[in-house]
């Protein structure tokens, strides 16, 4: 039977630090991990990278771009999945190199850990596979951090134990996100309590805003979602106290995207979407004397 971590454990996280000097969590200001669900091009990931490195910037906040190469645990067979690796990698080394943001990509199979950490700065772990040990020890023996999405089905506390796989695995630069637990047929729910339990392991805490209001295959054979429901959930997570980091999904054009796009939200409105979200995080840390 899982327990809960000691409750005398710190809710202050340790920071993860990444090659290129950013530093996440540790009483840092909000960290962001942001970009498309996936590489649709080369010139939409720029695009999208460049738009969010203004946002970021103006704000003096670190930035983790975002984008899939692949998207294995689509609803149909049918679904988009995204580039393919060799593509994608090549698009996330270009937003490496022209502007110098350090990057994120999900995978999926332990043979994807190596070369994808050629490029990436963190490995993240899709949610149905938060317990995949094989795929958390490959991850977890590259020089990349590693950021686990707790999956749909798990209790915030279980997340100790993957977060000691990866230990195990010799690398202690973890990352643990919410993004919602299953609640009925294709329904998820956000246990704001979960927050304070997360923190309890030591690592930085990151809510997945946009992936929290999907609706899993509740579109006919699709992901569902609303992405008006986005700002509201965002800033109840971070007036918790208890988050480090802000995680969503964004486009031009997100109904466009070939996957994900009811619950991305649309580049334009993002900035002030995440002003709003600041002001409450900025309220929660000056009212609990954090940072």
């Amino acid at each position: 039977m899982s327990s809960h971590p000691e409750k005398s454990a710190p809710r202050s996280t340790a920071p993860v630090e990444l090659a290129n000097g950013v530093r996440l969590g540790g009483g840092g200001p909000l960290f962001l991990i942001a970009g498309p669900c996936v590489v649709e091009s080369r010139a939409l990931t720029l695009e999208i990278a460049g738009a969010l490195a203004e946002i970021a910037r103006a704000r003096g906040l670190p930035l983790v771009f975002k984008a899939s190469f692949d998207k294995a645990n689509r609803t149909s067979i049918g679904s988009g999945r995204g580039v393919g690796m060799e593509a994608g990698l090549a698009a996330l080394a270009e937003v490496k190199a022209q502007l110098g943001l350090p990057v994120l990509t999900d995978v999926h199979l332990p043979e994807q850990c190596a070369p994808a950490a050629e490029v990436c700065d963190i490995l993240q772990i899709p949610a149905f596979l938060c317990r995949q040990t094989d795929l958390l020890l490959a991850a977890a023996a590259t020089p990349a951090a590693v950021n686990v999405k707790k999956g749909q089905f798990l209790a915030p506390w279980d997340m100790q134990h993957v977060v000691a796989k990866l230990k195990g695995g010799g690398n202690g630069r973890a990352i643990v996100t919410e993004r919602g637990s299953s609640f009925g047929y294709g329904r998820l729910v956000v246990d704001m309590t979960g927050f304070d339990e997360l923190a309890r392991i030591g690592c930085p805490v990151v809510f997945d805003a946009t992936h929290a209001v999907q609706r899993p295959g509740g579109a006919d054979g699709t992901s569902g979602g609303d992405r008006e429901l986005v700002p509201a959930l965002a800033r109840a997570a971070v007036a918790t106290g208890h988050v480090d980091g802000l995680f969503c999904e964004v486009h031009p054009n997100p109904d466009s995207s070939p996957s994900d796009g009811p619950n991305m939200l649309r580049l334009s409105q993002f900035a002030a979407i995440l002003d709003g979200v600041l002001a409450v995080h900025a309220a929660a840390r000056s009212t609990l004397g954090r940072g």
